[in-house]
């Protein structure tokens, strides 16, 4: 789980200063005409530009999340369970890199956003990494009892 969680924090911290040093802020770069393109911004809250004056809680929400993701490795022994949440985890140590390392300051950073599809959100590797997670997780549970007894 460790490693899936600094595989998945490394990949999305390298392709966000990929798209710092290549991307405008705001001007958008088409990839498949309107409809998927890179789009850099700078997100101080949660998905849908949520919670824009509450950066300190998305950041302290993170390193719980994280923090409890590494703690629970060692317990967790359901491959698929702790590979759903060891993306979660590396998508939330993603973005809590962000938080504490960029403008404007430690622990209210705000966010890389690069990824722009259609009228959806913007979002980024760590942002996707936390929702597939999240299906992974959600599809282990459900399934844990039959992959158990066969």
């Amino acid at each position: 789980m460790v490693a899936i969680v600094v595989a998945v924090a490394a990949v999305d911290q390298a392709v966000k200063q990929y798209m710092l040093s290549t991307l405008e802020p705001g001007i958008a770069q088409p990839v498949i005409g309107d409809w998927f393109r890179w789009l850099l911004i700078f997100n101080p809250g949660a998905a849908f530009g949520m919670g824009e004056n509450t950066t300190w809680l998305f950041t302290t929400i993170q390193l719980a999340f994280v923090l409890g993701t590494l703690a629970s490795a060692y317990f967790i022994r359901d491959r698929p369970s702790a590979v759903g949440l060891a993306l979660i985890g590396g998508g939330a140590l993603g973005n809590l890199l962000d938080r504490l390392l960029r403008a404007p300051g430690f622990w209210f950073g705000h966010v890389v956003d690069f990824i722009s599809v259609g009228n959806f959100a913007i979002f980024n590797l760590a942002d996707a990494s936390i929702n597939v997670g999240v299906a992974v997780f959600l599809i282990a549970m459900l399934t844990e009892e039959r992959r158990h007894a066969a």
